[in-house]
């Protein structure tokens, strides 16, 4: 299989969503526009965790966390994904709530979502509150365990939140994509998920929430808290409007009204088991090639996690030669090279967003094989880069190294599309070549995602401890990685026709 060619003969729009070998729903004719709005939630939730990834790593250091210990807060992520993902995407194959199958799972998590941002946002008032110290947070820069604590229960609520999210969103645009295919759908997913992260990261690049929000100020809540604020307020108030909108459009036919009538069969099909373990039952239904996938996407993420995780950390240490448990000088040299950080995400993602619709295009030229390789292959001369810039940046202050950084960061947003696409094009065409499942092979993808985050939370940051270099350590072993999963997917992946891409993607047979 990973050498042969996958003919896909039949269309996921519609039946992506269907548990395998279950009753598949029928296609739902939709327009394009109405397919776009139907993803508009992507947008709303990926503007969150713009923040979240951008702000909170070097945030969490200003209440005292050591940036060793940064690394196993990120642990929550894939404890989340890989407990949360598979089991609602499980779920939401089967709901048959009247409001449809994935719609109660999008609407609970972005609830969940919204309540997890305020116990972000006013951690250090919660914190204070509690018992932490009274002084100015201007002039006190010790622990403050209670405003942690907080901080850390909200953070991870909030990734179990996007986790309950993400995987029925995605089977949601599957369902729906009809005679626009799984490919135009994730696409138009994609597109949603780059504007949130431009808005997430303008957001988090803005020093002036506190200025035009003083009452966010306090305290326990100096500026750079006040602005984290500011950022994630706005941010509830996007994601109920994307929320919104998606449950108007999104209209879906309920479960209960497609299923068969009752047989010995489907009896004996539903006494199964429903729980947590009946995720890892469903691997042996895995469609053929699926393994594959889930090798290279463990490897491609690994390549990935190092940057993603500490990017704007990294611009704020290395570049701009900041700490933020240092003196005042070096603290807001930290806190600039952060924001620069975060205006290098936003390139990163006007670039991903303009590259989101590039990736169809490119796989039916030259294969959803070669376009994921191909975008392997920069990400390991990119990572390599980042060491050499970092040497450069100990050696001379130049504002050439800065815009080389941005340039890096723009970059990266063509990889970044493909990562965001590709997996899923492929992933949702494998489910529909084996009849349905579109919501637990999504979710089973997500584990391959989740274990890498694993590996590097729980290794990047005493991996950088030990060898003194910063962040540098890891950002090299993700350049090798890259270079691994480059090599491994081009004998590993499946090789699904430019034909039988091209047929699935609009919708034929």
């Amino acid at each position: 299989m990973a050498h042969g060619e996958v003919e896909l003969s039949v269309g996921v729009g519609g039946g992506g969503g269907g548990d395998a070998g279950g009753p598949v729903e029928p296609p739902v004719p939709i327009s394009l526009g109405r397919l776009i709005l139907a993803g508009m939630v992507a947008g709303g939730v990926q503007y969150g965790w713009a923040l979240q990834l951008s702000l909170l790593t070097p945030y969490v250091q200003t209440l005292g966390l050591s940036h060793a210990l940064t690394s196993f807060m990120w642990l929550c992520g894939p404890i989340a994904g890989l407990v949360v993902q598979p089991c609602v995407g499980l779920y939401s194959d089967k709901c048959t709530s009247k409001w449809g199958r994935r719609r109660p799972f999008i609407m609970t998590g972005c609830v969940l979502i919204s309540i997890a941002v305020l116990f972000v946002g006013f951690s250090a008032d919660i914190g204070a509150a509690l018992g932490d110290s009274k002084e100015d947070c201007s002039v006190y820069h010790g622990h403050r365990w209670h405003a942690a604590i907080v901080y850390v229960l909200g953070f991870w609520m909030l990734d179990f939140s996007n986790n309950t999210v993400q995987g029925p969103a995605r089977a949601l645009m599957a369902d729906l994509s009809g005679k626009h295919g799984p490919s135009a759908a994730n696409s138009i997913f994609c597109s949603w998920m780059a504007l949130g992260n431009i808005l997430g990261y303008s957001s988090g690049s803005i020093n002036n929430w506190h200025k035009w929000f003083p009452f966010l100020r306090t305290r326990a809540c100096c500026e750079a808290c006040a602005n984290l604020k500011g950022a994630f307020l706005v941010a509830v108030l996007f994601l109920c409007l994307c929320l919104l909108i998606t449950l108007i459009f999104a209209k879906e036919v309920p479960y209960k009204q497609i299923a068969p009538l009752p047989t010995r069969e489907n009896c004996e099909a539903e006494a199964e088991p429903s729980g947590p373990f009946a995720v890892f039952q469903g691997l042996k239904n895995l469609p053929s090639g699926m393994f594959s996938v889930l090798v290279v996407t463990g490897l491609t993420w690994l390549s990935w996690f190092p940057f993603i995780l500490y990017d704007t950390d990294w611009m704020g240490r290395e570049i701009y030669h900041g700490d933020p448990q240092g003196t005042q000088a070096q603290d807001s040299a930290y806190q600039e090279g952060v924001r620069a950080g975060a205006f290098g995400l936003l390139l990163n993602s006007i670039v991903l967003g303009f590259s989101s619709f590039l990736i169809e295009p490119l796989c039916k030229k030259l294969g959803p094989r070669v376009v994921w390789v191909s975008s392997n292959f920069v990400v390991c001369i990119a990572m390599a880069a980042t060491t050499i810039i970092s040497w450069w940046a100990t050696i001379t202050v130049s504002k050439d190294i800065k815009v080389v950084c941005m340039a890096i960061f723009s970059f990266l947003g063509l990889p970044l599309a493909v990562l965001y696409s590709v997996p899923f094009a492929v992933t949702a065409q494998l489910a529909a070549s084996k009849g349905g499942g579109q919501g637990l092979c999504t979710g089973v993808l997500n584990i391959a995602i989740v274990i890498p985050q694993v590996i590097i939370a729980l290794g990047a940051g005493p991996w950088d401890q030990l060898i003194g270099k910063g962040n540098i350590p890891a950002f090299g072993a993700a350049s090798g990685f890259a270079l691994i999963s480059g090599i491994v997917g081009m004998f590993l992946l499946p090789n699904i026709s430019r034909r039988s891409f091209q047929a699935v993607s609009t919708g034929g047979h």
